[in-house]
């Protein structure tokens, strides 16, 4: 009369082992083993064994039975581990900022993801500002003096596609497209697209090693400065746009918390239209240089004064060439364009955020230095590199989780013994300076206000400085 509470008490049991599906096949030979031992139990040749001893046997064999599915379970586990990652990896390594994540991550088919804004940007310029929907430089007061105006554009909108997978066990792939109009063609109500991005990437995440192929941003310079118009301080202390190119990145670990990134890329040369030769069509002395521009990037990502937050050195640059052709028969001068950069980006406290950069070069028009001016082309044809250098430096505070209020500068500063004369032809701008306040606020989410308030000094070769003062507002809609 004491078998049916038995036979109770291992049936809990088992219906316990059975929620292990990782042990199927070894539950099932068990399972099978406790049942005869129950049958065994209840036959007469057993029946003269104390009821006492019965259960204190099975439950023994239980707990034995449960110590070895726990120890199969966690070696079943290490080797899965093991698989996953590398053997040195007893901690992930700080991944690289531009690596492949997020919806790429143990992907096994290609995934499709539209991002992108649509955005309204409002200024008025007491004085005229170039070119107008974005601040690069003030005209001379000497041709325009004091004359403001109001810009009202959508082209700041913004559309991508992030590409990633199918990976693969030990490589995952991805890539984006990116477009808006700021490309200064068209109508301002038609404006053509402008390409901002199209890149490939392959990331091997074993031995922190990438491959990028296509248009993306420069090495050269990669920090952006914490305003609200999209010109970024182009051609007021940040340089560094954007080129195809194919690249190449390896990462190695500093300690647990830190990352060394070291990177390569050769990509597009491209020059200012020389019409020396061909005075109607013109051709670029970048490619006629028949080499590519060699850019790099050497930084260092580690915790400084904020536990949890990383903060960035980093020494970047670049070096190409240009030919310009001076005479139809072929003769020609070779001219060098390059930079050297310096970035520091360092979370100061919870709230507040420094980022800065100091540039030095020559022939960086196509980098958006020297203000616009790359060469300097005098009346015998003669071509020289104009230089030029300069920087920006911004904090940043988030106020709370909606707003984040910024201020900075910057200056950009051509080597005046480089510039040619003015002539009326010929404008030629000397020094530019832009100091910024600006403002960003959540109202609701994808909802977002954003407001500037800009400075801009532009000196000039024998004229009469610009200066304008910008009030900036804008509106997005992120998705």
């Amino acid at each position: 009369m004491y078998q049916a509470p038995i036979a109770i008490y291992m049936s809990n049991e088992s219906q316990e082992l059975m929620t292990d599906q990782r042990m199927k096949t070894k539950r099932s030979l068990r399972y099978a083993v406790l049942l005869a031992g129950v049958f065994l139990g209840s036959s007469p040749a057993l029946a003269e064994e104390p009821v006492e001893q019965k259960i204190s046997s099975l439950e023994k064999q239980i707990a034995e039975l449960k110590e070895l599915i726990k120890n199969r379970t966690a070696t079943s586990a290490n080797t899965s581990a093991k698989n996953l990652t590398p053997a040195t990896a007893t901690k992930e390594p700080p991944q690289p900022a531009s690596s492949i994540t997020g919806a790429c991550q143990n992907n096994s088919e290609t995934k499709r993801e539209v991002y992108g804004f649509v955005r309204l940007d409002t200024s008025y310029d007491n004085g005229r500002i170039t070119p107008g929907n974005i601040a690069l430089f003030a005209p001379s007061e000497s041709t325009l003096n004091n004359d403001g105006e109001l810009n009202l554009t959508a082209n700041a909108t913004r559309l991508g596609v992030n590409l990633c997978g199918p990976n693969t066990e030990t490589m995952m792939i991805g890539g984006n497209i990116e477009f808006d109009y700021l490309s200064f063609l068209g109508a301002e109500n038609n404006s053509s697209p402008r390409l901002r991005h199209a890149y490939m990437k392959a990331f091997w995440p074993s031995s922190d090693f990438m491959i990028t192929a296509g248009q993306t941003w420069d090495l050269n310079g990669t920090l952006i400065p914490f305003v609200d118009d999209p010109a970024i301080m182009w051609d007021a202390g940040n340089i560094g746009g954007r080129h195809p190119q194919l690249r190449l990145t390896k990462g190695f670990r500093s300690g647990d918390e830190s990352r060394v990134e070291l990177a390569f890329a050769a990509a597009r040369s491209i020059g200012e239209t020389n019409k020396i030769v061909d005075t109607i069509n013109g051709y670029d002395p970048g490619k006629d240089a028949g080499i590519p521009t060699i850019q790099g990037r050497l930084a260092l990502t580690t915790p400084l004064f904020v536990s949890g937050k990383q903060a960035t050195f980093a020494l970047s640059g670049h070096y190409g060439k240009e030919e310009w052709d001076t005479a139809a028969d072929g003769t020609n001068q070779k001219v060098d364009s390059w930079s050297c950069v310096l970035e520091l980006s360092v979370p100061v406290t919870e709230k507040l955020h420094f980022s800065g950069e100091l540039f030095s070069g020559e022939n960086l028009d196509d980098y958006w230095g020297g203000i616009g001016q790359g060469v300097n082309r005098d009346d015998t044809n003669n071509i020289k590199a104009i230089r030029s250098h300069g920087g920006w430096a911004a904090l940043r505070y988030k106020a709370n989780p909606e707003t984040t209020l910024s201020i900075g500068a910057g200056m950009d500063d051509p080597n005046d013994s480089d510039l040619p004369a003015q002539t009326p032809a010929v404008t030629v701008r000397s020094l530019n300076e832009m100091q910024f306040v600006s403002v960003s606020h959540t109202i609701a989410p994808h909802f977002i206000l954003g407001g500037q308030i800009t400075h801009l000094r532009t000196g000039y070769v024998n004229q009469q400085e610009g200066d304008a003062l910008r009030v900036q507002s804008s509106l997005t809609f992120t998705f």
